[in-house]
């Protein structure tokens, strides 16, 4: 029998977005190996996130960034419902896309999401966005974004 600590079970739950039962199980199936249990917690997240690809996304806000007065971001990043949408996390999600935009000036979202992620480089934004629809359970869109740099006209 594997001992699986319960501030493990917490740990994995904060990290993956997960229930405790969930987290719990996934410990136990990787024998107490964290690492091994958080890999497989966020592959399950990442299918439950494909498979919320098709639903709508109606609610959402718009969020900005401006970095030193010069460059600015303009985003609207869309979810399921007003609920999500006015959670702290939804905001922050919103405003580091927006943080994104601003660095590094994607033409269109396609391209917005290939790009490495600016907080973590071994990550898309796309697989950041992934993670988002996995804890909120809705799914996440990013619909449009207008970035401004101080003297420069497209």
């Amino acid at each position: 029998m594997v001992d699986i600590k319960i501030e493990d079970i917490r740990k994995l739950k904060e990290l993956s977005g997960v229930g405790l039962t969930d987290a719990k199980v996934a410990l136990v199936e990787a024998k107490g190996d964290f690492d091994k249990a958080l890999e497989a917690m966020r592959k399950k997240g990442l299918t439950k996130a494909e498979k919320r690809g098709d639903r709508e996304t109606r609610e959402g806000r718009i969020d900005s960034y401006v970095h030193d007065g010069r460059i600015g971001a303009i985003v609207e990043v869309n979810c399921e419902t007003s609920f999500v949408a006015k959670t702290d996390e939804f905001k922050d999600l919103a405003h580091k896309i927006a943080m994104q935009v601003a660095s590094m000036n994607p033409r269109d979202v396609s391209e917005l999401m290939v790009q490495q992620y600016i907080l973590d480089d071994s990550r898309t934004v796309e697989m950041f966005i992934k993670d988002a629809i996995a804890k909120t359970g809705e799914n996440i869109t990013v619909k449009q974004f207008k970035r401004i740099e101080l003297g420069v006209v497209e």
